[in-house]
């Protein structure tokens, strides 16, 4: 038995949700708190993403978006981030809806457009600020 792409993404590739029974409580924790973000600062370090960008998907989720979503791929053009304008302004957590995501794409767009050392700046004081009174993690 075969199984397509887009069944294989469905079944494999879910996206963590609130409840989701895969996590674990120390998993749980972790994505609470958001230390689950800190290995991605080796990332940093090593040059393969910034502190502040539009954030990384999965690959499989490249494929489903590129063609849903007018300008999807040009978040690409510059390097992920563990931060971005989407997530300060409330678009982070799930993105279980092509509206959601659509959201976190123009969030994605306005970044890349507006660009500037003070908007970085900005982006991590408001995500720091934020990170102990906005729990969208979990």
């Amino acid at each position: 038995m075969m199984i397509s792409y887009q069944e294989l993404v469905r079944t494999f590739l879910k996206q963590a949700t609130k409840n989701d029974t895969r996590v674990t409580k120390v998993g749980r924790f972790l994505r609470s708190t958001s230390l689950d973000e800190l290995p991605q600062f080796f990332n940093v370090l090593f040059g393969q993403m910034s502190v502040v960008g539009p954030r990384p998907h999965a690959v499989a989720h490249n494929e489903q978006y590129r063609s849903l979503i007018q300008g999807y791929m040009l978040r690409h053009k510059v390097k992920p981030g563990i931060t971005g304008l989407a997530q300060i302004n409330g678009w982070r957590g799930e993105t279980d809806t092509l509206e959601k995501m659509e959201k976190r794409i123009e969030y994605d767009l306005l970044y890349i457009r507006g660009w500037s050392i003070w908007l970085d700046l900005k982006i991590i004081f408001l995500t720091v600020f934020k990170g102990f009174i906005n729990k969208s993690a979990y």
